[in-house]
């Protein structure tokens, strides 16, 4: 994970972005690393299928993120921002923490299709943020999906409740830099670390989505379905073993494998398993994996 890209410095550096992708965010106003955070400019040639765009994406000050809703919210529930853990304004979780229900007014650049702010957006709490098995960040807003939509034309990415597949034609979509990475997924990594963080079951992209700095939280959408089936956190920036900004996988016989340049991504099928009624979080509902306090 990078340390977020300082936002005055982002937009003049974008020609040299990808050297600067592997930080974690060290503070809000720099975009949080992808590279551990990336984005791919590879695009893969696949049957005609619904295009995949920047509508419902949001960029944080420091990452992306995305409008979102789970399988079963309602038009008239809160809306929720999915990011990172690592680009929370309060700073990256400790390994074993995980924030809960925190008051926040952080602010969201709501994107169009063609990548144009058509709003800004706000929150009321963080939900759920943590960096311990997964890297995920989850607010809630002032307004209701049904406001969003009426507003502003705009609906939710869904989340998928089921396992991504392997080859899987994907796309990440970064609101931050308004730019979109072509890819695939390569596989799964049984475990990842990086540094002092370890996440578990890693979508592993193929080289197309080289993500940088900034890209962190972007929503990894199955471009045949149009399904959030992760969210990009991380990529091995120079070919170092489990260090920061150098994520390694860790196989279940205790294998350790370094794939340099390659990005990563959180699952979130899980997520939906711990949402109630009402976009109700319940980390005791039967089927929620979600680490607890």
């Amino acid at each position: 994970m990078k340390k977020p890209l300082i936002g005055m410095l982002a937009t003049l550096l974008v020609a040299g972005a990808t050297a600067l992708a592997g930080a974690l965010p060290a503070q809000a106003a720099t975009p949080a690393a992808a590279g551990v955070l990336s984005d791919t400019a590879h695009a893969t040639k696949a049957a005609p299928q619904a295009a995949v765009t920047f509508a419902g994406t949001v960029a944080l000050s420091n990452c992306s993120g995305s409008l979102v809703r789970m399988p079963g919210s309602a038009a008239t529930d809160p809306a929720l921002v999915l990011s990172n853990g690592h680009c929370l304004e309060s700073g990256m979780p400790g390994p074993g923490e995980v924030v809960l229900d925190q008051p926040s007014s952080r602010t969201f650049s709501l994107l169009g299709a063609a990548g144009g702010r058509l709003a800004t957006l706000r929150a009321t709490k963080v939900v759920y943020g943590a960096m311990t098995d997964t890297d995920v960040s989850i607010y809630q807003l002032n307004t209701s999906y049904a406001s969003i939509k009426s507003k502003y034309g705009i609906s939710p990415l869904t989340v998928a409740d089921t396992h991504p597949t392997q080859g899987a034609d994907i796309r990440v979509v970064s609101g931050y830099w308004k730019k979109i990475y072509s890819c695939s997924i390569d596989g799964f990594a049984y475990q990842l670390n990086e540094a002092d963080w370890t996440f578990k079951d890693s979508v592993r992209y193929t080289s197309g989505c080289d993500v940088i700095g900034g890209t962190s939280g972007s929503p990894v959408v199955d471009a045949s379905t149009g399904l959030l089936v992760a969210v990009n956190n991380t990529i091995n920036e120079n070919g170092e073993s489990c260090t920061l900004d150098n994520p390694c996988e860790v196989d279940e016989n205790g294998a350790v494998t370094v794939h340099q340049g390659i990005g990563y991504a959180q699952e979130t099928y899980g997520i939906p398993a711990c949402f109630a009624p009402g976009n109700r979080l319940d980390l005791t509902l039967p089927g929620c994996t979600l680490p607890r306090p």
